[in-house]
């Protein structure tokens, strides 16, 4: 693992040019309040291991706690991922030792990450505390990864500022996110429209007539596939939604047999703005087109996609 998987995804910017440390009277501050950032950066970690959102957010600036809270689910877990280099959600437990130092592992079934905080510089309101990441299995430090982690006293409060030198920006990070997931999300919309398209024609040509519901596409609940239960699509795409849309199927008129039957699709953003932006529509004669309403359903005059 390298370190660049910790710092990639954060939009940061330069907070020093280098590292300054603490003259005699901020030692003195240092030692009055010396193990109070290393608890704080355990914590951080802690939760960061466990996909402890709420805890995890109790730790950052509030600037960053009330963007981090409008994060969707998977950007929040995306971030908390990069502090412990793992992929998934891990089993935390901390230790110290005779020195007062502390370190984090987050064990999982498949690796354990060990994060080793060191003692913290303090100087007027900032901390800067040194952390080694690696792999438990490296007794030789030999593909430790090492960075400096900023805090701040923030109502007295020590709270997460930076990751190394860097900013950590969340209300701008999430911005970032929200325009990534929206073009992710209005392209798996897209492909789910034509995964639904072709569903829609297999079942009318397996049961001589259109589905009632997309429902009626999904798995069964046991045994052989029926006209209920076609098995033809995921039970999260028969359920309607998918990755940050919603999916609208309506027969056009009454008739529902055979090739003359006319089916519409429409798909939209489940949250406007934040899972997506336009609204899809594919018409009666199998055109699919794309626009932004807004978050209200497309339509025929909209622009064609390809």
């Amino acid at each position: 693992m390298r370190l660049q998987k910790v710092l990639a995804g954060f939009t940061a910017c330069l907070l020093f040019a280098s590292l300054s440390f603490p003259d005699d009277a901020a030692r003195a501050g240092q030692e009055e309040h010396g193990s109070e950032p290393a608890s704080v950066l355990r914590d951080i970690l802690t939760a960061a291991c466990a996909q402890d959102f709420k805890h995890f957010s109790a730790d950052l600036t509030t600037r960053n706690a009330a963007a981090f809270a409008r994060l969707t689910p998977a950007a929040q877990a995306s971030l908390l991922k990069r502090f412990v280099l793992l992929d998934k959600a891990g089993t935390p437990r901390s230790e110290g030792d005779a020195a007062g130092n502390l370190t984090v592992f987050c064990v999982t079934p498949e690796m354990t990450t060990q994060l080793r905080i060191g003692k913290a510089e303090v100087q007027d309101n900032l901390a800067y505390l040194p952390l080694v990441v690696k792999d438990v299995t490296d007794t030789t430090d030999a593909d430790a990864r090492r960075v400096i982690m900023g805090l701040v006293r923030e109502n007295d409060q020590w709270k997460l500022l930076s990751l190394g030198l860097l900013l950590l920006d969340l209300p701008t990070l999430g911005e970032e996110w929200d325009r990534a997931e929206i073009q992710n999300n209005e392209k798996s919309a897209i492909n789910s429209m034509k995964e639904l398209a072709a569903a829609i024609e297999k079942y009318r040509t397996t049961y001589t007539h259109l589905p009632q519901t997309l429902a009626e596409l999904g798995r069964p609940a046991k045994g052989a596939a029926k006209s209920e239960e076609a098995g033809l699509v995921g039970t999260e795409l028969a359920s309607g939604r998918r990755n940050g849309y919603s999916f609208r199927y309506v027969i056009v008129g009454a008739n529902s047999v055979g090739a003359p039957a006319i089916f519409e699709l429409a798909a939209i953003p489940v949250e406007y703005g934040r899972t997506g932006n336009r609204s899809f529509f594919r018409d009666g004669s199998g055109v699919l087109h794309g626009a932004d309403h807004q978050g209200a359903v497309g339509n025929l005059m909209d622009p064609k996609i390809e």
